[in-house]
């Protein structure tokens, strides 16, 4: 009669190695999964770790001859093995406490009794040797061939056992299955859909010794049946997920002995494993959240990636979220395990030659949006990969580049430093991708991305980046960013407010991109579809940019007060000083009347007259305007070079002449009298200039604001800019000096005694005294009697028509106050009626406070009224 101590199994000329002997490796069928069975001796079967302790040395005692040399079934606590040889069966039964009942089965039940009974005793020794007799049983009844009688023990184990409320009971079914399993040997794979369902079954036991009887039982199963398991992969596989989430140690150690099993099994089966049939199962189970669970899914994915047959590289949008997820894990394991799966993914999709974006491109998308930092950094280096993908060109990424450039963006602002470079090497990576590639693309979905970053980002990077894309899109399809002009540019125009002056120099530069006509030769795939001519087109698309810039200065003083020189002088820059010059003055003209034929209220006119000065500032200083200034200079300078001389060739060579310039901007400069006189003074009309001086006493109020003005334009006058007035001071025999001197004299008589009195006084004291010290007079005389003439006539005739002009704005101006004034009395009483209505209403003590506060709420209103303009250009 044989004996079972608890450990390793030995027998008198061959052991069994322990599992802690067991080699972890997961291929070549070595190790823990062993090689299938060899020749006609079945496999060797080791322990899986219990609680027990040491493995102590089980000694084979053999009665009448025979002696044990098969292997053994393991079995949990000390069930060492059970498997006495066909050969050997009636000397092993004759020495068991239950020989007399050996194969003495009725019809009720093919298992004796004493079988029965010990199989569901509480002791261990009593199941192990009822193991032993049912072991003996299957293989007697399978070599008569009686597979019907083997059915029966099989179901007798299944209901009567393992289900059976008694938990002995349990672990005796348990240890049956195992043991009928290791008597059929390979013919077990016959009878695994009714031998596996109880086993896993009893994974859900409540007590847990009852689970570890389980997976030792299925393990041994497995270990006998081979790649026959597999075609119930997928309810192993989700038992195994309940044996790793096991809150016992000892389960979840024979669970991992019982995966490493498994997967040897998977590394050395041909085709019979079917990856498309375990994706629902993983997809199921990588969304949770458990980190042994997590252990498994990963280790599974890793396992099979290596496996040359299988390419899990088809199958990775299914489970790449999950794994991006796990790199949040607070389990510093799991998150080295996931990446590393990553990079190897990575490094399969950079040389795979198919590859399927759409999915994958929108898991990045998500990930680069995380609150981890690994998952975006490892999402964002991704994308980068994705967009130098060398079989795709980029190209096979043009569908969805709104989506990879919103992930993007996203990642630029990002906190993390090393992030940000990641993200904006990508960036500058993909534009420069769009920009070369020669396949059309849609233009919607990436403007809405851009518009989007610019709406509701603050950081300057974001912004930036955003800039850059639409600064390339115009320039490569000029034809087809016609059609998107008027949705991007409230979006643009909001973005000159940008605190930062980097982003608003390259706004600009956009600005003025859309301004300029598409080029002759546009980028393949754009569109042609408008009539209209390229100058055309670019005459539309630069006053539309101009009318836009100068409705948000009058909708935002303070962005006109604080970036509207910047503004202007980068248009200059950009697009050209005096057509810029020009368009604007025409523009501001425009808005006197507005439509119907009636004119402008106050509060645009007033408008006019702030943005003139701004204007005639920068046209004074800015030296991007020097050509400008050239311009203007040579107007009044007739054909023989005398100055005061309006030069009328215009009417000849067109638009490029000076005088065209000089008269369109003193038509707008006239809404500021003291911008006037120093266009005047620029373009050398003196005449003029002292015209306007004169009329500067008919003026019906002269406010602070003005003499202001006045005092600025003295310091301008000691500057480079008008060096060659106070040259032209000393040339007292000129004809144009006597209207020159006099000019400058009425502005100093126009100043109050101070500073800038002070400074005009001693230029003009040094210039009278140098002509008394000469004892010059003015040489009044003219070249020729016809030239004179000739200069007489045209001199006058513009003299006239541009004083009428200045006499008219003022007027205008005058009148419009008139309106306003009336207006504000008429709302004034009428408030103060109402309000005294109301007051007559109230206790005495609260009329006066009532009659004052309408009045205050009255003037505020009115003074918040007056601050936005309307533009309504004719």
């Amino acid at each position: 009669m044989s004996s079972y101590d608890e450990g390793t199994v030995q027998s008198h000329d061959r052991s069994v190695p322990s599992a802690s002997n067991e080699s972890a490796s997961y291929r070549g069928g070595g190790g823990g999964g062993g090689g299938g069975p060899r020749d006609d001796r079945p496999p060797r079967v080791s322990r899986m770790p219990t609680r027990e302790g040491p493995a102590k040395p089980y000694h084979h005692h053999h009665h009448g001859g025979g002696s044990y040399n098969n292997h053994m079934l393991h079995q949990p606590h000390g069930v060492s093995a059970i498997g006495p040889s066909s050969s050997n069966i009636s000397s092993s039964t004759s020495n068991s406490p239950m020989g007399h009942h050996q194969h003495q089965y009725t019809v009720e039940s093919p298992l004796p009794p004493m079988v029965q009974r010990s199989l569901g005793d509480r002791s261990n020794e009593k199941r192990k040797n009822a193991a032993l007799e049912i072991e003996a049983l299957i293989k007697s009844l399978q070599e008569a061939n009686n597979l019907s009688m083997v059915q029966s023990v099989i179901t007798v184990l299944s209901k009567d056992f393992c289900t059976s409320m008694n938990s002995n009971y349990r672990k005796g079914g348990l240890v049956g299955l195992a043991a009928t399993s290791i008597g059929l040997m390979h013919n077990s794979r016959n009878f695994l859909d009714v031998l596996l369902p109880p086993v896993l079954h009893c994974f859900d036991d409540p007590e847990s010794r009852v689970r570890y009887y389980a997976c030792e039982s299925l393990y041994n199963i497995a270990k006998v049946s081979r790649q026959s398991i597999l075609a119930y992969f997928n309810q192993i596989f989700e038992g195994l997920t309940k044996l790793f989430a096991d809150v016992d140690i000892d389960v979840k150690n024979g669970a991992s002995l019982l995966d490493r099993l498994i997967k040897d099994i998977v590394t050395e089966a041909d085709e019979s494993f079917h990856v498309e049939q375990f994706l629902p199962i993983l997809q199921n189970y990588i969304r949770r959240t458990n980190p042994y669970i997590r252990q498994l899914i990963v280790g599974w994915i890793t396992l099979l990636d290596s496996i040359p047959n299988i390419s899990m590289l088809d199958f990775l949008p299914d489970f790449l979220d999950g794994l991006f997820n796990m790199l949040s894990d607070s389990n510093r394991e799991i998150r080295q395990a996931a990446d590393s799966a990553l990079s190897e993914f990575l490094r399969e999709l950079s040389v795979s030659t198919v590859v399927e974006f759409g999915p994958i491109v929108s898991i990045l998308v998500i990930q680069c949006h995380s609150k981890e930092r690994l998952n975006r950094l490892t999402a964002i280096t991704w994308t980068s990969e994705l967009i130098h993908h060398p079989y795709s060109g980029g190209d096979a990424l043009l569908p969805y580049h709104a989506e990879v450039l919103s992930a993007i963006m996203w990642c630029i602002s990002d906190q993390e430093v090393e992030i940000r470079l990641v993200a904006e090497r990508t960036n500058d990576n993909l534009l420069q991708l769009v920009k070369d590639t020669q396949v059309t693309f849609e233009l919607k979905e990436l403007l809405e991305t851009l518009k989007k970053e610019l709406l509701n980002k603050e950081d300057v990077p974001t912004k930036m980046a955003a800039l850059r894309w639409i600064n390339m899109l115009l320039e490569k399809r000029k034809n087809d960013m016609n059609n998107f002009i008027e949705d991007l540019l409230p979006v643009l125009l909001r973005t000159l407010s940008d605190r930062s002056d980097a982003v608003v120099l390259l706004n600009l530069q956009v600005l003025s991109r859309i301004s300029l006509a598409a080029k002759a030769t546009d980028a393949p795939g754009s569109s042609r579809g408008s009539g209209r001519g390229v100058g055309e087109t670019e005459e539309i698309q630069f006053q539309l940019v101009l009318n836009a810039i100068l409705n948000l200065f009058a909708q935002d003083r303070q962005l006109l007060e604080t970036r509207g020189s910047l503004i202007i002088r980068k248009l200059c820059v950009l697009l050209n000083a005096k057509s810029v010059y020009i368009r604007m003055a025409e523009t501001l003209s425009s808005y006197e009347q507005i439509e119907g034929g009636q004119p402008a209220d106050a509060a645009t006119l007033q408008f006019i007259s702030t943005m003139v000065q701004t204007l005639n500032l920068i046209l004074l200083t800015a030296s991007e305007l020097h050509d400008l200034r050239n311009l203007l200079a040579s107007s009044w300078r007739g054909p023989d070079g005398r100055i005061g001389v309006p030069n009328i060739g215009h009417l000849r060579r067109g638009r490029d002449d000076g005088s065209l310039v000089f008269s369109t901007l003193f038509h707008c400069w006239c809404h500021n009298p003291v911008s006037t006189f120093s266009l005047c003074l620029l373009a050398q009309a003196y005449d003029i200039s002292f015209a306007l001086v004169q009329r500067f006493s008919q003026m019906e109020e002269v406010t602070v604001g003005f003499l202001m003005q006045i005092d600025k334009l003295v310091l301008l006058l000691e500057s480079p800019i008008f060096v060659h007035l106070r040259l032209q001071l000393l040339d007292v025999e000129s004809k144009y000096h006597a209207p020159l001197l006099k000019s400058i004299y009425g502005l100093l008589m126009c100043l109050p005694q101070g500073d800038a009195f002070r400074l005009l006084n001693d230029r003009l004291t040094t210039v009278c005294n140098l002509r008394d010290n000469l004892g010059i007079s003015p040489n009044m005389q003219a070249n020729s009697k016809e030239a004179t003439l000739a200069a007489g006539v045209s001199q006058s005739l513009q003299m006239k028509k541009l004083l009428k002009r200045f006499d008219e704005v003022m007027v205008l101006h005058s009148k419009a106050k008139e309106r306003s004034h009336k207006l504000a009395v008429q709302e004034e009483q009428s408030k103060h009626q109402s309000g005294a209505y109301s007051v007559a209403e109230q206790p005495p003590g609260k009329k006066a406070l009532s009659a004052s506060g309408a009045r205050n709420s009255q003037a505020m209103s009115m003074q918040a009224s007056s601050q936005t303009p309307k533009l309504e250009p004719r």
